[in-house]
């Protein structure tokens, strides 16, 4: 025995301080490793969209309505299917209705207890009584431990289970017991939650997605870059910070900031309102929701105005300070003739220039001979800022959790995740990214980024924390960034230029090798994953179901599962979303219909769900001994019989 299975046995011994207690637990593991693995749900690019995401979270993608559909097959209407399901989702919201218009309530909630214990009965089969017993509502415990627990020893099951249901009911508790029925099952459904990225912009409600994942029972995140972009700006990067600003501007959710997470831009809307007072804010129209006060159009888009020429100051600044970010033609403020209200673009290839017409020229701020400085007001405003971000509790306390949780990709089960793509040049081998001097590439290339990330944030010296925080802004927008994977990022163009090939952002190589299945295999290989079991599940890019466009790739092997849930996508992708489950039995994704609301849901007992597409049938049902978690359980079973004969051997003396 080695001096490390040493060690590792005299902590194991600490806890299981005998032969007894070391066999009960190696016999309490195996019997685990042969229960059905969890089922894995996968969604991506939420993009603040956060009642969609809740009601995907809530119905597990359709596995919730599946589950009814095994429980109860023909022996219930469809109609009761939807309204059982309904109260599963939102059982609060579904109570009030029924109290209200339910004219026989106690025949309701007698019905209702009794079909959700059995959807209990029937999500909790494949774990651990332990494992059901740990996730069960505090208040409840003892009583639905007792309705889902078979009694031998009772000989007439049928009253004992009666008298239960009858005395919640008589009590006035049938509203609370169904309540933490529902959202039980909601827990039991869904094992373990993934996020491929983008959880933040565009859509109004990412810190409300963050306080549901924060309490989720088990979940990983996949960073994407407008994760990225918020992370950077939490660390006060101030390029970040400014194109957070900017996108929540542009899309009229200024709010997120301000009362979502209590950011203060009062000291932004005062400069605007000064500076920009006359200029010309036509280009920056606010893109904004059905939900969007349009008396603060005006105000907003001179807030977007500003924060957008600050982000180009900001920018070119960065650009220049990092050559090896081979960024220069995105430094744009300094190639403006102010004079003929022009701007030269040269062509990378052929080296030529163009000039165009730019569509605003009123730049109260910018000095055409020093374009990229910040005046006082802007440097004031800018430093406010970063401070309200920083310390900001809530956005810190989200932040802490990506860290935590997260990172730019994730090996579980067997699959890689990521968001974006591994970058790619267009002969097939990976592309080598100039970090601080060094070429990376593929694997190297995130594991190098990653380190940058989080040296961003917890970095105790100021300058590998700095370096750590310009990375981040390569992340969010770099070429050579795997979450971004494009070769710009026009921002500037869209906002300036008419022209609609100067808006174009070219897709990295990536994307039309991988439609190769030695792309992928070249891909997973380099990840460590050589089994022919082994999925990519990739967010970034919506795939464009309206024209035909497939999610699923090389026979399954890759899995583009980003359709569209921001609202600014769905005309562009002609659905709302994909979202893919794992459960022990295959891999399934589900294409979802526009999401109106959940009251439309909750009135109409609709659903979200639209259908769905088999990518996988195993051959024989997956068990945990075929999951990380049953490699982890093989190890401790390995330590736990080395302790065992330890024990026998009198090489560990045991305690009684």
């Amino acid at each position: 025995m080695n001096d490390k299975d040493s060690k590792v046995l005299r902590v194991l011994a600490r806890q299981y301080r005998n032969s007894a207690a070391a066999a009960t637990e190696i016999i309490n593991l195996q019997s685990i490793m042969n229960l059905p693995k969890g089922t894995e749900h996968f969604l991506t690019d939420i993009h603040g969209e956060y009642e969609q995401f809740n009601h995907v979270l809530k119905n597990g993608s359709g596995s919730v309505r599946k589950k009814i559909d095994e429980e109860f097959g023909n022996t219930i209407s469809s109609r009761d299917k939807r309204s059982l399901a309904t109260l599963i989702y939102y059982p609060e919201e579904k109570l009030e209705i029924v109290m209200r218009e339910e004219e026989n309530l106690e025949d309701w909630y007698t019905i209702s207890l009794y079909r959700l214990v059995q959807m209990i009965k029937r999500v909790s089969s494949k774990y651990t009584r332990s494992k059901v017993r740990k996730a069960l509502p505090e208040d409840f415990a003892y009583v639905i431990e007792e309705l889902i627990t078979e009694k031998a020893e009772i000989h007439d099951k049928e009253a004992y289970y009666n008298e239960i249901i009858h005395t919640i009911i008589r009590i006035g508790r049938a509203p609370q017991f169904i309540i933490a029925l529902s959202e039980l099952i909601q827990r039991l459904v869904i094992d373990h939650l993934h996020i491929v990225g983008d959880i933040y912009d565009r859509g109004p409600g990412p810190h409300i997605i963050m306080d549901t994942l924060c309490s989720y029972h088990s979940v990983d995140v996949q960073w994407g870059n407008h994760d990225i972009a918020w992370m950077g700006a939490a660390c006060g990067h101030m390029a970040c910070i400014a194109n957070v600003v900017r996108i929540a501007a542009r899309y009229g959710n200024l709010d997120t900031l301000e009362d979502g997470y209590g950011i203060n831009l009062l000291p932004l809307a005062t400069f605007a309102m000064d500076v920009y007072r006359n200029a010309d804010c036509s280009v920056f129209s606010i893109r904004h929701g059905t939900d969007y006060n349009t008396k603060d159009s005006g105000l907003d888009a001179k807030m977007h105005k500003a924060m957008s020429v600050i982000q180009f100051k900001l920018e070119g600044q960065l650009i220049r300070r990092h050559p090896e970010f081979g960024m220069e033609d995105r430094v744009l403020l300094d190639r403006i003739d102010y004079e003929k209200g022009v701007l030269r673009v040269e062509n990378k290839e052929s080296g030529a220039s163009r000039e165009y017409k730019m569509l605003d020229m009123d730049f109260p701020t910018i000095d055409p001979g020093h374009p990229f400085e910040l005046t006082e007001e802007e440097r004031q405003v800018m430093e406010r800022l970063r401070q309200a971000f920083m310390k900001c509790e809530k956005l810190q306390r989200h932040v802490r959790f990506l860290y935590a949780k997260g990172g730019l990709y994730k090996i579980y089960n067997g699959n890689l995740l990521y968001h974006g793509c591994v970058p790619m040049n267009s002969d097939g081998s990976f592309a080598g990214v100039n970090v601080y001097g060094k070429r990376y590439y593929g694997k190297a290339l995130y594991d190098v980024l990653e380190y940058y990330a989080r040296r961003a944030y917890y970095a105790k010296d100021e300058e590998e924390r700095a370096a750590g925080q310009d990375i981040m802004w390569y992340i969010w927008t770099g070429p050579g960034s795997p979450v971004f994977g494009k070769e710009k990022m026009a921002t500037f163009e869209r906002y300036f230029l008419e022209e609609k090939e100067t808006h174009k952002e070219k897709k990295n190589s990536y994307y039309k090798l991988v439609e190769k299945e030695e792309t992928v295999e070249q891909i997973l290989k380099e990840f460590g994953l050589e089994s022919r079991d082994a999925h990519i599940v990739n967010g970034h890019v919506p795939v464009e179901q309206i024209h035909g466009e497939s999610p699923v790739k090389c026979g399954g092997r890759l899995l583009i599962i980003d359709g569209g849930f921001a609202k600014a996508y769905q005309a562009k992708t002609g659905i709302a979303g994909y979202t893919l489950v794992c459960n022990s039995r295959g891999m399934e994704l589900a294409a979802h219909e526009p999401f109106e609301s959940a009251r439309a849901v909750i009135a109409n007992e609709s659903d979200l769900f639209s259908h769905s597409v088999d990518v996988e049938v195993f051959p024989q049902r997956k068990l945990v001994a075929d999951t990380d978690v049953g490699q982890d359980i093989r190890e401790r079973i390995y330590y736990l019989e080395e302790l065992l004969e330890a024990y026998r051997n009198g090489a560990v003396m045991e305690e009684e």
